[in-house]
């Protein structure tokens, strides 16, 4: 009987300890659960995505280069020494372009010769017949410029005469001050085939502006003989000339 009560208690102490080891592994115990969670830098993964666009914001990439406006929009950096074209101004064109618009006689830089910078004549001539010279003199201080021709009327006269096409100039005529340039009017058919002749009083000189028929300032009223200038259907102008010899060749 002694030696089976000792078997018991020797079973049940077993037992206890069993539990006892049970219980360490399941969870329960703070053994290793412990030392888990005091890793340092441990963080879960919704932790670590909420943290990847600060660093990159922060970071040495392009969104800090383009806040500054120093990245091109290739990722060129604009304001370097290595490629200063890009932002700096100072490349190869800069400083060079085309003139902001207008015909292509006109020059870049265009300041009209007009009825308020010029004196301007217009006298019969003996050769060729029936022929008028056009004379403007610039009497301003600066250059002026003469685009295509001039734009004639005489009296109340209610069509424009025709330019002789084969008479335009290579380039405009630019007049610095004192100088004077030329145009060649054709009054009359010689052999009487022009129509609708009249005998005018009064002859206006219009400019034209940087393109064709625009206005290139006021009009310009020279003094005819005082029998008048008879005119008729063959009234053409030739564009503007540098030597009064050019003008009168058509």
């Amino acid at each position: 009987m002694r030696t089976s009560r000792l078997q018991l208690l020797a079973a049940a102490g077993v037992a206890v300890a069993s539990l006892a080891l049970t219980a360490c592994q399941d969870g329960t115990g703070t053994r290793d659960e412990g030392a888990s969670a005091s890793q340092p830098g441990a963080s879960t993964p919704s932790d670590a995505s909420s943290q990847a666009p600060e660093e990159s914001a922060s970071g040495s990439g392009g969104n800090a280069s383009t806040a500054n406006g120093s990245t091109g929009p290739g990722g060129d950096t604009a304001g370097s020494g290595e490629s200063g074209s890009g932002g700096g101004g100072k490349g190869p064109s800069a400083g060079k372009g085309s003139a902001p618009g207008g015909s292509d006689d006109a020059p870049a830089t265009f300041y009209p010769c007009n009825g308020s910078n010029t004196s301007v004549s217009a006298a019969p001539v003996s050769r060729p017949v029936n022929h008028m010279l056009i004379t403007v003199k610039n009497t301003g201080s600066k250059n002026c410029d003469l685009t295509y021709y001039p734009v004639l009327r005489f009296d109340e006269m209610q069509w424009v005469p025709q330019p002789v096409e084969e008479s335009k100039p290579q380039a405009v005529v630019t007049l610095a001050p004192g100088e004077s340039a030329y145009a060649g009017v054709l009054l009359s058919a010689a052999d009487g085939s022009g129509s609708g002749g009249a005998t005018g009083k009064k002859l206006a000189v219009g400019f034209q502006g940087r393109t064709p028929n625009s206005d290139g300032g006021p009009a310009a009223i020279p003094s005819l003989p005082a029998a008048g200038v008879y005119y008729d259907s063959s009234l053409t102008v030739t564009y503007w000339q540098s030597s009064a010899d050019d003008a009168l060749t058509y």
